[in-house]
């Protein structure tokens, strides 16, 4: 059996993880839990949503400025190079036409990747601000073994990169490698943190993308310890959007996508309305309603 046919076996994440001051042992939780709940993982902070929304809205320079900005101001956590990497990420699967229901409808492209390469400065820089973040993260463990705010940046790191690893290098094997890492995380994660819902974004895609697989597919998978079902996928996703914080636009997308292939396009018309209405600015969401209720395409997009 042909390695490709594990390229769907993960896809995208994004978001943010951090915490002002790791010095209190975890042998005081009551110090642990007022970390915690100053930490922008767990709590909205007005830049960072700032940048957020100019990352969904594919303002990507802007993005990055303020992500910069901020990680200047906490150099030591996780939150700011997490944030730059998916900047750098969300770009590249814009340009190459990866958010999009002509990619996902597209059975080819859904289970193998791109046409072509990836952007080599872009991937560079990812790659850098993703490794980064995985030192920061690591360095908390070491002073808590269960700090959620490290799981939550190394559930993102994993993430991001076995979707880069599938969809734009096409390295299946490693991309399933990371998949699994990702998953691992986002459970130690929740065990910590039930209400960190923008978690649910690693698990509900690859729930989703492993239940498109073929039957054979999926038992194969299945000795490696990956599973996959799409209902429950969908439902994860839709947690996300019910309680996420950063990556609540970005489940939406996902699970817009999702119902368009699953030719549930009530939902889908309703989550892109929503994301066109957010994000004026953005021909992608408009573009996208556009094609969910079957009109003519108000605005083009221009990677």
């Amino acid at each position: 059996m042909h390695w490709r046919i594990y390229s769907v076996a993960s896809f995208l994440l994004f978001s943010a993880a951090a915490c002002p001051d790791r010095s209190v042992s975890s042998a005081c939780p009551c110090h642990v839990e007022d970390e915690v709940a100053k930490s922008p993982a767990f709590r909205t902070v007005a830049e960072l949503s700032s940048g957020f929304h100019s990352l969904y809205a594919q303002n990507f320079s802007e993005a990055r400025e303020k992500f910069d900005h901020w990680e200047s101001q906490h150099p030591e956590e996780p939150f700011g190079e997490v944030a730059i990497a998916a900047s750098y990420l969300f770009e590249e699967l814009y340009r190459q036409g990866v958010l999009s229901s002509d990619f996902f409808l597209n059975e080819k492209k859904f289970l193998h990747g791109i046409d072509g390469k990836p952007d080599p400065e872009r991937m560079k820089n990812f790659q850098a601000a993703l490794d980064q973040a995985r030192k920061l993260a690591k360095a908390l463990l070491a002073k808590n073994a269960r700090d959620p705010e490290a799981f939550f940046a190394l559930t993102l790191a994993a993430g991001m990169e076995s979707n880069a690893d599938m969809m734009l290098k096409k390295q299946h094997i490693e991309s399933l490698k990371r998949l699994k890492e990702g998953n691992e995380y986002a459970k130690r994660l929740l065990a910590e943190r039930p209400d960190a819902n923008d978690a649910y974004v690693a698990l509900g895609t690859a729930n989703y993308i492993i239940g498109s697989l073929s039957g054979g597919a999926r038992f194969f998978l299945m000795f490696g310890g990956v599973h996959g079902d799409k209902k429950l996928g969908m439902q994860q996703l839709g947690k996300t959007i019910d309680g996420g914080r950063y990556l609540q636009p970005f489940a939406k997308i996902l699970l817009a996508l999702a119902s368009r292939r699953e030719k549930q396009n009530p939902l889908a018309q309703k989550l892109l309305l929503e994301l066109s209405q957010e994000f004026p600015e953005s021909p992608l969401y408009a573009a996208e309603y556009a094609k969910a209720m079957g009109r003519p395409i108000p605005a083009q997009m221009h990677p």
